[in-house]
């Protein structure tokens, strides 16, 4: 059996008490993929920013809603996991000041400050043992082909991730996906379309494997 980690949904970052900046995250890939572990065995921890998703069976939930709250709760729980599956798609940007109540809109332009985010999935590469495995997701668009592999790849190196989920756009919201997993040995495989909770059998298995192998090779 091992620990694995999940976050998943987006995050919202407040402008003031009303207005928000966010993105189009359902939550489905990394619910899939906490419900493929746990049914697997696996002891499981999901860290999901806002969703109407019902939380998997058996799968103990942290809510959270800004990325500074996904990336502390996520910090702290690593320690005592093996796995983390970083499908949150955790906002890059908050606003460099929140407002009180809701400001009235007025009628000229406004121009937003936005700071950046702390990179949760990043922050684990960083902090994590030998023989934890740390998967990555990137969404790339815009790029195609060889452009977008380039992309993933140097995504996957410079958060220290040992697989990397490549996707488009298109998966957001959706229940079927095309992904490309890239691993740090600098392989990649295209899969064929499939369901999401099938893509996330798939990837429990794989980063399980590359956990147990490293924990057998210690």
């Amino acid at each position: 059996m091992a620990r694995i980690l999940v976050t998943a949904g987006p995050t919202r970052e407040f402008l003031d008490d009303v207005r928000y900046l966010s993105n189009a995250s359902s939550g489905r890939m990394g619910y899939a993929i906490a419900a493929a572990a746990v049914a697997a065995g696996h002891e499981v921890l999901l860290i999901s920013g806002p969703t109407e998703r019902p939380e998997p069976a058996g799968v103990p939930c942290a809510r959270v809603v800004s990325a500074r709250e996904m990336h502390d709760r996520a910090l702290a729980s690593w320690p005592r996991f093996d796995v983390a599956f970083g499908v949150a798609a955790v906002a890059d940007f908050r606003p460099a000041q929140r407002r009180r109540g809701k400001p009235p809109k007025g009628t000229g332009a406004v121009t937003l400050e936005l700071v950046p985010n702390p990179d949760v999935i990043a922050a684990l590469g960083a902090a994590r043992r030998p023989g934890q495995v740390v998967v990555g997701f990137a969404l790339q668009a815009g790029e195609a082909g060889a452009d977008a592999l380039a992309a993933a790849r140097e995504k996957l190196e410079r958060k220290r991730l040992d697989l990397c989920v490549l996707n488009g756009p298109e998966v957001l919201g959706s229940d079927r996906a095309r992904v490309t997993l890239l691993d740090a040995d600098g392989g990649d495989e295209a899969w064929e379309e499939l369901e999401k909770p099938a893509i996330a059998e798939r990837l429990v298995a794989r980063a399980v494997a590359l956990h147990t192998a490293r924990e057998e090779a210690s």
